[in-house]
């Protein structure tokens, strides 16, 4: 590698440093893990999906779509934060690795095909708007919900704007007028950089985040401190009925295992009563999440020994000071309430620890979906960003190398507190935009973070969770695209409209949008058996240009009123010989004059036996009748098949052309005087003795 190689890929693993340090926290939060596992994330998987990728500029980390996905895969399982979620995440990259590596080893890649265009279109936009529209509660600082229903939290969030607190929407507008900013100065400035710097420093210097911690009696009005009570009571039994659910899950899976009917019979007790438990479960968290909004909207306001009275009824003589204190959280039987804004808080200095993920053989089965479709959404987006910039380097692609690459990159990042990555469109944009010659500049960027990771968590402290969320919202909103689900309905309406399905679906069944995507690779497979199953087979006629052409889209009058010919194009295989046989016998019904069947065979790639066999049925039946049956234009593949089963000696040379123009010239010269020959004369003779017997 020459000096100036060496020198560009610095110079593009810097730049690219500086824009995942805080891409990697904001991606974090939107996952549902401390900010420090975005960090962790930018480490290993970075320099393992470098050395063994096909991709010199592909840069693997944290990205925005997987961390929604992982957020909603596990919220059904664990609290978003918790130390059980943070292992599920763990355990889901271990997951997706594996997938991934195994699609890769046996070069299984062409999977991800049946993900039409359009479907990817419509996930995309839904599931952009999902993750950008997922932060606007922190963007107005009030509490996003989580529930089984996210157009339900979103609603939520919609009618707490009243509560907005207007600071925290100062950061947020600042930090986006910023970003623009200098971005229509310069690209080569990284804005989201600067704009987490001052924002960190700014937030430090007004004293941004602003808590004070108190004991339940400090909390002078009853009501409020009751419903903290309730609220910190019903967080602990949700904390239980979890760790209940779990339990009950693994036992019936291990009784299962030994197969003995008495075991079987105690495991279908457990699989019931745990889901009593996830019942209660689900009751309890949106009686919760209810909760909290209404003690989000009760303001309070402290004296200086930090008794907290309502704000709107202060007892006469009763001094407070300044400010309006909210709700914040409960910790170790204290209240912590707030006046200020989220910030980052503490993150933990040091390199991730080698550790094992732990293994929960219960959510195995229940994950695996997800895991699926995170695993071929990854490997889209990886693929796609690879050969875009390949178009513009002349590099060539292995996408069989790529996904063994991210695949090893996720197994080996879970042993090191990584959650789940994937290529990244922005990153990898910006080290080919900055001359990046190698994986050495995903390296630098690696190596970056751990002088992060070392040297500068204490300094992210006070770095305002808006700033985060602006940032997330700004790179995925430019995800959106309308223009490619408009070309699709032009070219294949039906498509299109499986794009849209896929769109709406995707919302509605959020936060579970990997079932909107699955739903949209349902429709599509049945969407393409429909047309295997119905090709189009349609009369021809001369047109008057001298070319054969459909009789009914062209408004032609028939070529003959001695032969009828028809273009099938789909193959003869089982499930569509059916379709095949209607087609024939239709046009047979509508011209019943006509003495002869010509099948012009040119859009047939390919037969199998059904074919073949439903073939000799319909020119039996035909010759019942006085009408034969005629082939032209077959494809050297299908004749051949003909040829081996000896249909085309059964039915005769003479019913097979080599292409159209002869077979209408021929059968035009006939007029009408048909030769037929017997398909089977063992079933002719038998037919015969029948008839003497009766």
């Amino acid at each position: 590698m020459s000096r100036d190689s060496i020198r560009a890929d610095l110079i593009a693993g810097i730049t690219v440093a500086l824009i995942l340090v805080p891409q990697s926290m904001a991606y974090a939060q939107l996952a549902g893990l401390p900010v420090v596992y975005g960090l962790y994330a930018s480490f290993i998987p970075v320099i393992i999906a470098t050395m063994w990728g096909s991709s010199n500029q592909l840069h693997t980390g944290p990205v925005a779509m997987l961390s929604l996905m992982s957020a909603a895969a596990l919220v059904s399982f664990a609290s978003p934060g918790s130390d059980e979620f943070i292992q599920l995440s763990i355990m889901l990259a271990l997951m997706v690795g594996i997938l991934r590596f195994a699609l890769g080893i046996f070069r299984l890649g062409a999977i991800v095909n049946l993900l039409s265009s359009p479907v990817i279109v419509g996930f995309t936009n839904a599931a952009a708007l999902i993750i950008g529209l997922s932060q606007l509660s922190k963007v107005i600082g009030v509490p996003f919900p989580r529930s089984e229903s996210y157009l339900s939290d979103l609603w939520q969030v919609l009618a707490q704007i009243p509560e907005v607190h207007w600071l925290t929407l100062i950061f947020s507008i600042g930090a986006l007028v910023l970003m623009q900013t200098l971005r229509k100065v310069s690209s080569a400035i990284p804005g989201v950089l600067v704009a987490v710097v001052v924002a960190t420093i700014v937030s430090a210097i007004i004293g941004y985040e602003s808590k004070i911690t108190v004991s339940p009696e400090q909390i002078q009005d009853e009501q409020t401190a009751l419903t903290i009570s309730t609220y910190a009571q019903t967080q602990k039994t949700i904390s239980d009925l979890t760790t209940s659910v779990a339990e009950n899950l693994q036992r019936a899976q291990a009784l299962e295992e030994t197969q003995q009917l008495d075991n079987i019979k105690t495991a279908q007790s457990l699989r019931a009563e745990a889901n009593v438990y996830q019942y209660q479960l689900n009751k309890l968290k949106n009686d919760n999440n209810t909760r909290r909004i209404d003690m989000h909207r009760i303001k309070l306001r402290s004296t200086e020994d930090n008794q907290l009275y309502l704000a709107d009824s202060i007892p006469e003589g009763i001094q407070t000071i300044s400010g309006i204190w909210r709700f914040n959280k409960v910790t170790d039987d204290m209240v912590v309430f707030s006046s200020g804004g989220a910030v980052v808080g503490n993150i933990p200095q040091g390199l991730p620890e080698f550790n094992a993920p732990e293994i929960r053989p219960d959510l195995i089965l229940a994950l695996l979906p997800a895991a699926l479709v995170m695993a071929l959404i990854g490997f889209m987006e990886a693929t796609s960003i690879s050969k875009a910039i390949a178009a513009t380097t002349g590099e060539r692609v292995d996408t069989s190398k790529e996904l063994v690459g991210q695949g090893l990159a996720n197994i080996a990042g879970s042993f090191f507190g990584s959650y789940t990555v994937s290529g990244s469109f922005s990153r990898s944009a910006v080290a080919a935009k900055t001359g990046a010659k190698s994986g050495l500049f995903a390296i630098v960027s690696a190596l970056s973070v751990v002088l992060v990771l070392l040297f500068f968590t204490e300094y992210l402290y006070h770095l305002p969770q808006a700033v985060l969320a602006v940032i997330v919202m700004m790179a995925v909103f430019s995800l959106i695209r309308i223009a490619p689900l408009v070309h699709a309905w032009k070219a294949d309406r039906i498509s299109a409209i499986i794009g849209v399905i896929t769109f709406f679906a995707t919302l509605y069944m959020a936060p579970s949008i990997a079932n909107g995507i699955l739903l949209g690779v349902v429709l599509t497979v049945l969407h393409f058996l429909i047309q295997t199953m119905k090709p189009r087979a349609e009369v021809v006629s001369r047109k008057s240009d001298g070319t054969l052409g459909g009789m009914t889209s062209h408004q032609l009058e028939p070529i003959s009123e001695h032969f009828v010919p028809l273009r099938f194009d789909g193959a003869l295989t089982f499930i569509n010989v059916a379709y095949f046989e209607d087609s024939i016998l239709e046009a047979h019904s509508k011209f019943p004059q006509a003495r002869t069947i010509l099948v012009i065979g040119s859009g047939i790639n390919s037969i199998d036996a059904s074919g073949e066999e439903k073939i000799r049925d319909i020119a039996t039946s035909l010759q019942e009748v006085d009408v034969s049956l005629a082939f032209c234009s077959l494809k050297h593949q299908v004749k051949q098949v003909m040829e081996k089963s000896c249909l085309i000696e059964d039915l005769g040379e003479e019913s097979f052309f080599k292409d159209k123009e002869t077979a209408v010239s021929t059968l035009d010269k006939q007029k009408g005087h048909t030769k037929h020959k017997h398909i089977d004369e063992e079933s002719s003779i038998q037919q015969g003795l029948d008839k003497a017997v009766v």
